[in-house]
This record gives C-alpha cells, structure tokens and sequence, in this order.
C-alpha cells in the first residue's frame, strides 16, 4: 500500500505537470474553449491548468460510485465504493484454440466469447471489444459487436469509441432495447476513452466521449503508457504522468461544473491507467513485469481513495507457467481473481482475464 507522503509526492508532481507542461487537447476547439471559460491557461491546443482546478472540478462533478444497469435487470452493477465488478478482456486481435492454433478473430470468436461471458457465473460484466473480429469491415463492425451483447448476453456492457458517430450508433441502439426515456435518465453504457499518451487528447476520443456525455453515458478515462517510451522510464515519473493525463481527461464535459458554461449533464466518470513497460531489446511491449505492479500501487490508490472509482487489468506473469502461480498466489481479499496490487491500490472495475504470458 503506498503511503500518504507517496501519494502527495504523486500528486504534487502531476498537478505541476498540468500547470506547466499541460496537456494537448487536439483537433476539437470546443473542448479547448470550455477549458479557457473554466479558467485555464490556452495556448493553442495545449491546455495548461492552475494547481487545484482539475482536483476540484473531479471532486465536483464526477461521482464516487454508479450502477450500470443491464438488459436483466438482476444483473446490473454498482461500479465504485466497496463493489467489485469482473469482466473479459479489451481488444485482443488474435484468438487461439485447439484446432485452429493462433489466429485472427472473426465475428463467430466475438460471439461465442459473448455467450461464454453470459455463461460464466465468475464474470459480472459483458465487456466490450472482446477480440477484434478483423471479418467484419471497419465502418459496420461496431454494429455487430453491440447487438452481439445485446443478443447474446443480458449483463452490462461497453460501447465503440473508435468514431462519435458510432458512440451515436451505439446510444441508439441502446434505446431500441432499454427504452429512450430509461437511456435518458440511467446509465446502460460504460465505454473506454483513451489518452493519446504522451500528454495528448484527440478528436475522436473527444468525440466519443462528448457523444456518451450528452446521452448521460459512463466513460473509463484511461492513459495507456509504455514507459520508457511514452513516459519516463522510472516509476515515479511513470506514475506522474499517468496521474496528469488522468486528472486532464476527466473534467472533460463534467456535469454542473462552476464557472464551466455549457456543459452537458450528468456525465458519470471513472478513471483508469494502463501501463506497460517498453522492452529496449526489440521496442516490444513487456506485459508482464513488477514495473506494472510497482506503478499500479500509487497512482491507483491516489485516484481511487481521493477521487474516483478505478478500472484496473488482471495481474499478468511473463514467466512460465512453473513461476505463474507467483502473479496470483496471494492477493487482497477485496479483489479476487486477480493480482494482490490491483487489490491493494483500490481496483474496483476489473477488466482482462487471460492467460499467463510465456
């Protein structure tokens, strides 16, 4: 558990970064214009915000913890506070079984890992990307993917954030199922926002997000870092900037913000950091080392018992299979099914059980 003066150390040093260095908000205008009307400092698109001014406005506006609900009613989850929420993984390109070895997924993979999660009585949510079914073409992929959870499966579920219009796509369809007004007035959708790291917001997460924020829709606000490559290659500078972007990416559109004009209701906000460490011998992504453990611990506890619920990855182990049970031997009894710092930072929203890496 990382102590108080760890975390003010964090802190400190992420909202210097803010007030400094700031942050890029790229190719959307008007997130820059609700910036300078709420007080930071603009210089073209890179948002430079006061000390205590990103605190305050999280701590205003975006709630400690929120119930998605699901098509079965006795299936939604209470995501923040003391609950803890299990889901599938996020996004892998490849599947692999018995017959056909390592592959690209396809829309049948999608699907059956859809009806495999509603089958699990282990999992809590539907997840959302539950692999890339590369079959489909990009323009109506989404499409399929969301009525594949709506079909297939009655637990909670992520939208597409990969365009606004197919966030839309994905509130509208929502409807077709929830009903309009119940869509209006409860939260049906969580979906991932990612940074551009390093320091950076783009246009099409922009977009997305805002999409979701005026259909009173959650969001994950995630930095996704390699470090070494896309932060500092120490820990602590790691977890700065994790912190940083974290502390930028949420008050985008928050609900009922003072002195923030025109910002749209109600929009439900929790954060998340991915981090992976940069492997020099060949610029490969390194998932499972101790960095990942090490820079979990104070930034995952900085936002969750400051601010916000927090979305967190299972434990991974790059040895083999013998030194495997090492990354999930011992773990706190809050979070189970994954590994001990997750628990011990204060992950409450738990995304990606998989294999151990060899």
């Amino acid at each position: 558990m990382a102590s108080e003066e760890t975390l003010k150390l964090v802190e400190d040093n992420a909202e210097t970064v803010l007030e400094e260095i700031g942050i890029e908000f790229r190719d959307d205008p008007d997130a820059v214009a609700l910036f300078r009307t709420a007080g930071a400092a603009v210089d073209g698109e890179r948002i430079r915000f006061p000390k205590g001014m990103c605190r305050e406005i999280i701590r205003a506006s975006a709630p400690q913890e929120y119930v998605q609900h699901a098509r079965n009613p006795s299936r939604s989850v209470r995501i923040g506070g003391k609950h803890t929420v299990l889901a599938p993984a996020y996004g892998p390109p490849f599947v692999q079984d018995l017959d056909n070895g390592r592959r690209y997924a396809t829309l049948e993979d999608f699907q059956n890992f859809t009806k495999l999660t509603y089958q699990s009585q282990a999992l809590h949510h539907s997840g959302g990307t539950l692999c890339e079914p590369v079959d489909i073409p990009v323009n109506k992929r989404h499409l399929d993917m969301v009525y594949s959870h709506l079909r297939f499966s009655d637990k909670p579920f992520m939208g597409s954030v990969t365009a606004p219009e197919r966030a839309q796509d994905t509130v509208d369809m929502a409807k077709l199922v929830f009903g309009e007004r119940f869509v209006d007035e409860n939260c049906v959708i969580t979906s991932l926002i990612n940074a551009n790291s390093p320091m950076t917001y783009d246009a099409t997460m922009l977009g997305a997000a805002r999409v979701y924020a005026s259909n009173n829709q959650a969001t994950v606000i995630s930095p996704f870092i390699l470090a070494g490559a896309m932060s500092p290659v120490t820990v602590m500078g790691t977890c700065t900037q994790i912190l940083a972007e974290a502390m930028a990416g949420i008050p985008f559109y928050p609900a009922d913000t003072p002195g923030c004009t025109g910002c749209i209701r109600n929009f439900q906000q929790r954060s998340v950091h991915a981090v992976r460490r940069t492997d020099f011998r060949d610029s490969g992504t390194f998932l499972g080392s101790l960095y990942l453990c090490r820079a979990v611990t104070p930034t995952g506890s900085a936002l969750q018992k400051r601010w916000r619920p927090l979305r967190f990855q299972t434990g991974r182990c790059a040895g083999g299979l013998r030194v495997g049970k090492y990354a999930s031997s011992r773990y706190d009894g809050r979070c189970e099914l994954h590994a001990p710092h997750n628990g011990m930072a204060g992950g409450r929203a738990v995304y990606g059980l998989r294999e151990i890496y060899p």
